[in-house]
């Protein structure tokens, strides 16, 4: 998995920013395993700090979170949090869609299944 930093137009990241952006992107390995690449985008227009995440999982599956904050180091906890949030919901739907056995049955012959009854009204 590879992690990409980019600036965007303006400033400079120092390189204690730098790594806090790196970090921070790498721990998003916990919360999805299949993650493919990461690529933080980050701009510094006057008192802001945009910075924009890409996370690139297997079977072509992207987050995107965006925060705009007056440190990196805000903008990036904001919007690590945002995807940390999208990935837990895709692991979730993932893991209950692999656990249903309903064996292809629509919702209304399964409903027609547990209660006959209810079609003849």
């Amino acid at each position: 998995m590879q992690i990409q930093i980019a600036k965007r137009h303006h400033g400079e990241l120092a390189p204690d920013q730098q790594q806090y952006i790196h970090d921070k992107a790498e721990k998003l390995l916990k919360y999805f395993g299949r993650i493919m690449s990461i690529e933080v985008a980050v701009d510094h227009v006057k008192n802001a700090w945009d910075i924009e995440i890409l996370v690139s999982a297997e079977h072509k599956h992207d987050f995107v979170a965006r925060e705009v904050a007056p440190t990196p180091f805000v903008a990036m906890d904001q919007c690590v949090h945002k995807i940390e949030e999208q990935l837990r919901r895709y692991k979730e739907r993932v893991q209950n869609h692999k656990g249903d056995s309903h064996g292809g049955a629509s919702l209304k012959a399964r409903a027609y299944q547990e209660n006959p009854s209810s079609e003849s009204e």
